[in-house]
């Protein structure tokens, strides 16, 4: 049996790092050991409670006003101690995080493989996004096993001489939480949310965090969706804000006593899968949102001027927009007046997976280790 040790410290990765999580817990293979920076605390710890993980190391390394260089050096220097300790004898880590970064780092320094979950996505340009672009190139650099959620992704590690035999296509493991999570009952009881009756309104879900659009692009965005407002008297924006106070800034500024406009705190998974299910589409700048909300049939404009998820636009369950404001109000309102358009983006088949991608990691690390025979997928 193996020691894996999985690293993570925001709510993303937290959801997409659980279905890994528990199919390592259900293999003969494999002893897991979850260790948390807590990069985001609150939101991580909600992602926590609703997978039933109990993190062996939490760093709760958060603190008002982190910088980028705070992050990275709690977390590199707690992993230390953590990785030490528990001589794993392999790390994954996910996506594109500073915590995704320092863990595999820190893992690299002791000599110990690294798996990375969700490898292989790329935009080509540093600064977009920022800092999750570089992050996610330099784990690729260090990684040993590269889990690519499409062949898209493969072919970029490729790109950049990673061997073939290290990479292998799994799906995207949000996917697989996504499914598991929409099954489950929930009644609203959020403020604003608690009550309301959703089927009366086409439901405008928004979010928008990304350090790159803060400032005049996102408050371009957000007088657009007042347009929409005005011109679509049967829509409901529903906006669950971050709580970085730049965020709050613009959307109080533009949205704020707004007639069908309801902003809320950020919402835990389960009720914010609930509030999907329940759009007609999505507005996002998230990375996660473009796979996440094509699996539930959720049309996702992309709040963006470049995307490392080329393969949603590419299938036709997203289309690109950027900030302007004629361009974002335009596209909204073709789709809310169009029925064809929507039908088609709505109907397009996700290209992100079937919901077994933890099971295809979790084979391919077995192989990986002599532990079993590659399944026929891999050979």
């Amino acid at each position: 049996m193996k020691k894996v040790l999985t690293v993570f410290g925001t709510r993303p990765e937290a959801i997409k790092m659980a279905p890994v999580v528990q199919a390592l817990n259900h293999s003969p293979w494999f002893e897991c050991r979850v260790a948390v920076t807590a990069q985001h605390r609150e939101m991580l710890d909600q992602v926590l409670d609703l997978f039933g993980i109990v993190p062996a190391h939490d760093l709760d390394i958060m603190c008002p006003g982190q910088s980028l260089f705070d992050i990275t050096v709690r977390a590199l220097r707690g992993l230390e101690d953590i990785l030490r300790q528990e001589v794993p004898d392999c790390v994954l880590v996910h996506g594109d995080t500073t915590t995704t970064f320092a863990g595999a780092l820190a893992a690299y320094y002791l000599q110990i493989p690294v798996g990375h979950v969700e490898a292989g996505l790329r935009t080509g340009n540093k600064f977009a996004p920022f800092p999750e672009e570089l992050n996610r190139h330099l784990t690729g650099v260090l990684a040993d096993l590269h889990f690519a959620p499409t062949a898209r992704a493969r072919e970029n590690l490729l790109a950049e001489n990673v061997p073939r035999e290290r990479i292998v296509v799994t799906g995207n493991t949000v996917v697989d939480a996504l499914l598991a999570t929409a099954r489950r009952d929930y009644r609203f009881t959020e403020p604003g949310l608690a009550g309301l009756d959703l089927s009366r309104y086409r439901i405008l879900l928004v979010t928008t965090h990304r350090r790159e659009n803060l400032g005049a692009p996102l408050r371009g965005v957000y007088r657009a969706l007042c347009r929409i407002l005005d011109d679509f008297p049967d829509t409901l924006l529903v906006f669950p804000v971050h709580p970085n106070p730049a965020v709050w800034e613009g959307v109080r500024a533009e949205l704020a006593d707004r007639e069908r406009v309801i902003l809320t705190a950020p919402l835990a998974y389960l009720p914010f899968v609930k509030l999907m299910q329940a759009a007609h589409l999505v507005l996002t700048d998230s990375g996660g949102l473009q796979e996440e909300a094509p699996a539930l049939g959720k049309p996702v404009l992309v709040l963006r001027d470049t995307t490392e998820r080329p393969e949603a636009v590419e299938a036709g369950t997203a289309k690109l927009v950027g900030l302007r404001e004629d361009v974002v109000y335009q596209t909204t309102a073709r789709l809310l007046a169009d029925t064809e358009t929507y039908r088609r983006m709505a109907g397009a088949v996700n290209p992100y997976g079937d919901g077994r991608a933890a099971r295809r990691i979790i084979g391919f690390l077995a192989a990986y280790f002599g532990l079993a025979h590659p399944p026929d997928e891999f050979t």
